[in-house]
């Protein structure tokens, strides 16, 4: 009997014909919407599934495994974080669970960089300003911003991405690294001359930017909250593109609207996809509807690392990124 695999959300075709090439039977929602866990629910009830690939905006629980049925082998999310799935349950039936880790390093780490200088360079309300008609020639003081070049890079999380943002900062700009993580990586210190700072509070006071790339954890959540907003600069920037949660959102917007801190851009938001109220509001903020991954060549290498593992499962060997 042919393997079933449902993939509950348009992806990119090349992992759907990685599958179908291996004589599955895939079923791909044609729709594009996100999608509730008792959908995705009814979609599986009784079909028998081997494999489900799914987003990191689907929630997978007990409630999911239960209507799936005891042949559903694998989950494999299409993303690098995991936190929409019950681990411990998944481990609890024998269902392995794998993600997309590596292949995104560099669109995110890039779409952090396109946040950190449009927002200091004012490139949204630049843009806004053009459009509205109110440009009536050069002026030396007109939306005046910050240079990154010689400034401090705050980095929390010296994962993958991190460490790219770093480099990037480092040997773009020539920006001066400081780190929070919970492990020291002397070794990167030396090659970027970055300085591990122990404390997270001792980073947000000294740092010109902050960029977020930790995963979302009982102990980062609202990681970034008003005490440690109070903290940073009034000169100061915060980028997030790591999860909406990592930092208290309602906290940031009080922080704004008193200039405690200089901007902020985010990719990600505390309960996606609304945002916090009065966020929209202020222009010393820009906002991206969560596609810091979003190119066309990071997304197909997502779909075939998602399709890689579901291949792997399915042929009895231990998916290349099991969890």
């Amino acid at each position: 009997m042919n393997k079933k695999i449902f993939i509950d959300h348009p992806i990119p075709d090349r992992g759907f014909k990685l599958l179908q090439a291996k004589g599955y039977e895939v079923v791909m929602d044609s729709k594009d919407h996100i999608r509730g866990t008792d959908d995705v629910s009814a979609d599986m009830k009784g079909k028998n599934y081997d494999a489900l690939l799914t987003l990191l905006s689907d929630k997978i629980d007990a409630k999911l495994f239960d209507a799936a049925g005891p042949q559903l082998k694998i989950v494999a999310n299409y993303a690098v974080g995991y936190d929409n799935i019950d681990i411990i349950e998944a481990k609890r039936r024998g269902i392995m669970v794998t993600n997309t880790p590596d292949v995104l390093n560099e669109s995110v780490a890039e779409h952090t960089f396109a946040l950190m200088l449009s927002i200091a360079h004012r490139i949204v309300e630049a843009d806004k300003f053009m459009r509205a008609g109110k440009f009536q020639g050069w002026m030396p003081k007109l939306l005046l911003g910050t240079d990154l070049s010689h400034k401090i890079l705050g980095v929390v999380g010296l994962g993958r991405i991190g460490q790219r943002v770093v480099e990037n900062g480092a040997r773009g700009f020539n920006m001066s690294v400081i780190y929070h993580d919970i492990k020291r990586n002397e070794d990167f210190e030396k090659e970027f001359n970055a300085v591990y700072k122990d404390k997270i509070e001792d980073l947000l006071k000294e740092a010109d930017f902050i960029s977020l790339h930790v995963p979302l954890l009982p102990s980062t959540k609202h990681l970034i909250d008003a005490n440690r907003l109070n903290l940073m600069k009034n000169t100061a920037y915060l980028i997030n593109t790591s999860r909406g949660p990592v930092i208290d959102e309602k906290a940031l917007v009080e922080a704004l609207e008193a200039q405690k801190i200089k901007g902020a851009a985010l990719d990600v938001f505390e309960n996606e996809p609304e945002m916090a109220k009065g966020l929209s509001e202020l222009d010393n903020v820009i906002v991206t509807p969560h596609i810091a991954s979003a190119t066309e060549e990071t997304r197909q290498k997502m779909s075939e690392t998602a399709a890689k593992n579901i291949i792997a499962a399915l042929e009895g060997k231990t998916p290349p990124n099991l969890l």
